[in-house]
């Protein structure tokens, strides 16, 4: 190839690169209007308000959802505790003894060692708190050493607490 042939090509090349330039600059002032800023629209298109999930109507509350909570269901649910718990009266694991914790105060089963989260936070193990507890542990405790991530079901968490309700009674 003479030195003819490559000035050709390259011309070629350049003059390529220079039409789609002046195509990108043309279809950016006929798309974008012209004379906007970059990222502006050029009409401003006026849209129904959508109705998010947060501003929908929330389903039931928990009271209504434990009132009509299944101890069978929540057996299976507690599947996911008993490799830390056990639901045998005194029988600590890794975890406490889940017998009779709900209405037990917080961080007192005998002869477990609770972590600071957890033994400060005095009060009772009521339901309501038994469902933010289970619902993000971390949440709920912040320090806790329950690594466990929640239960995101609300409805799994109304049956493993009548369950362990039901276990006392």
């Amino acid at each position: 190839m003479n030195t003819m042939e490559v000035t050709k090509v390259v011309g070629a090349l350049c003059g390529s690169l220079l039409i789609f330039l002046l195509a990108k600059w043309g279809a950016e002032t006929l798309y974008h209007g012209g004379g906007h800023g970059e990222g502006e629209a050029a009409y401003t298109i006026e849209v129904a308000e959508i109705e998010t999930a947060s501003d929908a109507e929330e389903g039931p509350s928990f009271e209504e959802v434990l009132a009509a909570a299944d101890a069978g269901k929540g057996e299976k649910v507690f599947g996911k505790c008993k490799a830390c718990h056990s639901i045998a009266e005194g029988e600590n694991k890794t975890g406490p003894s889940l017998y009779g914790v709900v209405d037990r105060a917080q961080g007192s089963m005998a002869g477990f060692g609770y972590s600071a989260a957890l033994s400060g936070l005095g009060g009772v193990w009521t339901a309501d708190d038994l469902n933010k507890f289970l619902t993000r542990p971390a949440d709920y405790a912040p320090g806790t050493s329950m690594s466990f991530a929640g239960l995101k079901k609300e409805d799994d968490r109304a049956n493993l607490i009548v369950y362990l309700q039901s276990l006392s009674n």
